[in-house]
C-alpha cells in the first residue's frame, strides 16, 4: 500500500513509518497540514493517516478540504490525543473514515488501516442498488436518500450506518454489531459514539415525519422494521 502520513511529531511519525514499512508499505511523510494537503492532491494514496493538532493547518481543516470539497475518496484515519466523544464525532463528521486516539498499539493502527482498505475494495455485484423501508429509499449507487419526495442529506458515516440497519431490516443489531460492521473494528471505542450517530440519524430521517423508522430494543440494540 501507498500511505500518506501527516504527523508533526517527529518521534511518532518515525515510529509509524518504520512499522508500516516493515509490513511492506510505501510511506510518504508530511510534517504539517499544508504540505500534507499538497501531497494528497499531487499523488494517489491507499490511505491517509492524519494528525489533528498541527501547525499551519490542523487535521480537521485538511480533512474538510479533502473530503467535503470532493477532492479525494481516499480513506482517512485521524490519529490524535483528543479522545472525547465530541472530538471523535467532530473528526468523523468532517469526513474522516476512522479515528484512533494516542497512545495506541501499532497492531491496532495496522488493523484500522487494513479495515479501511478492505472497505474500499469489497463489493457485491448482486447487491440490491436500492434499499427501502416505509417511504424511505436509499440508492447505494447514487448515494441518495429520500423519505417520500424529501431528500435526506447524510454524512458518509450516517449513510453507512443507515445502510447497515436497512440491510438487516427486521433483525435487532447490537452496538457491537454496528461497531464491527460500520466502523469495522472489534474493540470498544470507549465512547457513546454509536448512540450519538443513531440520534443524528433519527433527527434526519424521522423529525417532521409521521412515523418512526429506527426502534430501540432496550438492553439489546436497534432495529428497523417494516
Amino acid at each position: 500500500m501507498k500511505i500518506l502520513l501527516i504527523e508533526d511529531e517527529l518521534s511518532v511519525s518515525s515510529f509509524i513509518k518504520r512499522g508500516l514499512e516493515e509490513q511492506g508499505n510505501n510511506v510518504v511523510q508530511a510534517f504539517d497540514g499544508i504540505t500534507g494537503l499538497k501531497l494528497a492532491f499531487q499523488d494517489e494514496f491507499d490511505v491517509i493517516i492524519l494528525d489533528v493538532v498541527m501547525p499551519g493547518m490542523n487535521g480537521i481543516e485538511v480533512c474538510d478540504q479533502l473530503k467535503n470539497k470532493r477532492m479525494t475518496d481516499t480513506p482517512i484515519l485521524m490519529l490524535t490525543a483528543l479522545g472525547t466523544t465530541d472530538d471523535i464525532v467532530t473528526g468523523l463528521e468532517t469526513g474522516a473514515d476512522d479515528y484512533l486516539t494516542k497512545p495506541f498499539k501499532f497492531k491496532e493502527l495496522l488493523a484500522r488501516i487494513n479495515a479501511l482498505v478492505r472497505r474500499g475494495t469489497v463489493s457485491d455485484e448482486n447487491e440490491a442498488l436500492v434499499l427501502k423501508v416505509q417511504d424511505l429509499n436509499m440508492n447505494l449507487k447514487s448515494k441518495e436518500v429520500y423519505r417520500g419526495s424529501t431528500e435526506i442529506v447524510l454524512t458518509a458515516r450516517e449513510f453507512r450506518l443507515l445502510e447497515y440497519l436497512l440491510k438487516n431490516k427486521n433483525r435487532v443489531v447490537s452496538r457491537t454489531d454496528i461497531l464491527e460492521n460500520v466502523w469495522e473494528v472489534n474493540f470498544d471505542l470507549g465512547t457513546n459514539v454509536i448512540d450519538v450517530y443513531i440520534n443524528y440519524l433519527r433527527k434526519k430521517i424521522e423529525h417532521g415525519f409521521s412515523s418512526k423508522i429506527i426502534k430501540t430494543v432496550i438492553g439489546m440494540g436497534y432495529v428497523i422494521k417494516e
